[in-house]
């Protein structure tokens, strides 16, 4: 396959290999010394003060809840983070709960799945409420960190009528003002610097509906709201998307800045520009990363979300732009022709300090034909088991080729990204409906002395999707190009060995072709509901020779009777048609 005839964009190359760092000394020092003063048994006092007869902001909107989630919890089978815990004793930390089952359970965002139950479920929630109240004053470190106090405050203002009507619980309607009081004093304190990335969006968003609740001038929410704007310059991309680049992050940090919208407005207060610019940024790129299921692709840690939720986000972002057909400073591509729409990650891992849970899958691709995901990456892992989360993480979990099953870029013990690649590359071109793409990097070469490069074309009708997989370099090195399979595919490989049919559940079918490696039929995972699925995955394998090696694959759609035949897809080896060299 030729490369594209002309340049449409590049990612910035040329960046420096990652490695781990040490921890800033005075830094650490500090959130040690502020751990041993919060810890103490005198730093509640230091949060009372003043506490107004009554919230003098109330928020009017409110995110729908899942009933069955709500039913499940007052049964007693509570399910956060990948983790359920049936029955928690101690109700607020069960000895085998993990960090981030805990982050949730204190956030109280489940009111809104216990609201959806209805009038059966106040009582539950009020005791529930009253219990956290008695049982947590004192600072904890998940449950008092930043972005979870600020996500309790919210959704206690947010709920703070049903659980405390003035004419139902006095004495909890003031012992919940008092807290909500003493929470957004210590947030004041800590929502600035404790947590990172997109959870500092999440506790400024707190702090900014909590003073607005109790009736904070206009001049100190405006500026917390000045650090706010600071955070977005940073964290927000000139084209809209999260330096997570997490489809799933996406869909929370312009959830939060739409309710941080929402509370200035409710106060009267000057919405700040940086807050409104990076809304109307954000949600057309939200709108780039839905497959034809309106959910979300499955990049860096993500899973599909909830179709109606992400539709409401969009709705209340109040814009209207459509998804780009690029995002050079995010890193992503999209072509789309007919039905088909492919979603390509061409850009560098995230930075440190957003790379907690970014995955090894550069140059991976998802494929979907209306409603219809075919091609996948595994997903972002829900859960506590480190080894899955590890294995969700890697490169082959996604739809790329790996070289040595080794990731392309190294994930430290921590977490976080360490070395990967000093270049990035990305290229696009477009004439007369047909589109391509040509994407390459350099993080095989320090341990196995190769190039990845990858080039995508998708015909005018979307039918027709075509790639070339290429490593340039050092002979005797293995590799395997995998096509993760949505769950719904069921895959056979053709009896001639030279390529696969992948069958959809609707009936319709396409036919992967491939020359250059071995082709193969195994099992994979899916992550993208949720839970743990079991899938199938092409594997295209082989090894690098004396001039590298290069594999070239085909995926057409098969005509459907009513359908006029359409013409066979050329050999994976031969030109394609309009005189572009197919894969």
């Amino acid at each position: 396959m030729r490369p594209p005839p002309a340049r449409a964009g590049r990612r910035p190359s040329g960046a420096p290999s990652r490695t781990a760092e040490t921890p800033d000394l005075i830094a650490r020092l500090r959130r040690d010394a502020w751990q041993a003063f919060v810890g103490g048994r005198f730093y509640r006092h230091t949060l009372i003060g003043p506490v107004p007869a009554d919230l003098r902001t109330k928020l009017g909107e409110r995110w729908p809840g899942d009933e069955r989630r709500g039913e499940a919890i007052l049964a007693g089978d509570i399910e956060f983070a990948g983790e359920t815990v049936r029955n928690p004793h101690p109700v607020w930390f069960p000895p085998r709960a993990g960090a981030g089952w805990l982050a949730e359970w204190h956030g109280f965002a489940w009111l809104a799945d216990l609201a959806g139950v209805g009038a059966a479920a106040r009582d539950p929630a009020r005791a529930l409420v009253q219990s956290w109240l008695a049982e947590n004053a004192a600072w904890h470190p998940v449950a008092w960190r930043a972005d979870v106090t600020a996500t309790r405050v919210f959704n206690w203002i947010v709920h703070f009528e049903e659980l405390a009507g003035r004419e139902v619980d006095r004495a909890l309607r003031r012992a919940m003002l008092v807290s909500v009081a003493a929470q957004v004093r210590h947030l004041s304190r800590t929502a600035a610097w404790e947590v990172a990335g997109a959870a500092r969006l999440r506790a400024l968003k707190g702090l900014i509906v909590g003073r607005a609740a109790l009736g904070g001038s206009a001049a100190r929410i405006g500026r917390i709201a000045g650090v706010l704007d600071h955070e977005l310059m940073l964290q927000i991309l000139p084209d809209g998307g999260h330096r997570s680049r997490s489809p799933s992050v996406q869909l929370a940090v312009l959830r939060d800045l739409i309710d941080t919208r929402a509370a200035l407005r409710a106060a009267r207060i000057e919405l700040p520009t940086a807050l409104q610019q990076a809304i109307e940024r954000m949600a057309p790129m939200l709108r780039f990363f839905r497959h034809g299921d309106r959910r979300l692709a499955l990049f860096n840690g993500s899973v599909e979300e909830d179709g109606v939720l992400v539709d409401l986000v969009l709705t209340r972002s109040e814009t209207r732009g459509h998804p780009p057909l690029q995002a050079p400073s995010s890193g992503f591509q999209r072509l789309q022709a007919g039905q088909s729409l492919v979603l390509v990650d061409a850009g560098e891992p995230p930075p440190q300090g957003f790379d907690a849970d970014a995955h090894a899958g550069m140059l991976s691709f998802e494929l979907s034909h209306g409603r219809d995901r075919i091609i996948v990456n595994c997903g972002g892992y829900r859960g506590a088991n480190g080894s899955w989360r590890r294995v969700a993480r890697s490169s082959a979990a996604h739809s790329v080729l790996v070289v040595g099953d080794t990731n392309s870029v190294e994930i430290q013990d921590d977490g976080s990204l360490g070395q990967g690649p000093t270049a990035v590359r990305c290229e696009r071109a477009e004439e007369g409906g047909h589109q391509w793409i040509a994407t390459g990097h350099d993080g095989y070469r320090s341990r196995f002395g190769v190039i990845y490069s990858r080039e995508l074309y998708l015909a005018p009708d979307g039918d027709d999707l075509r790639g070339e997989d290429k490593l340039t370099g050092r002979a005797g090195a293995p590799f395997a190009v995998r096509f993760h399979l949505h769950p719904a595919i069921d895959a056979s490989l053709l009896e001639n060995g030279g390529g696969a049919l992948l069958r959809l559940a609707g009936g319709a079918a396409w036919r992967l072709r491939a020359a250059g490696a071995e082709i193969g039929l195994g099992e994979s995972i899916y992550l993208g509901s949720g839970e743990l699925r079991k899938t199938q995955q092409i594997v295209l394998s082989g090894m690098t020779g004396p001039n590298g090696a290069t594999v070239r694959w085909a995926l057409r759609r098969e005509a459907r009777p009513s359908e006029p035949p359409a013409a066979p897809p050329s050999d994976p080896q031969l030109p394609a048609e309009g005189g572009n060299d197919g894969a």
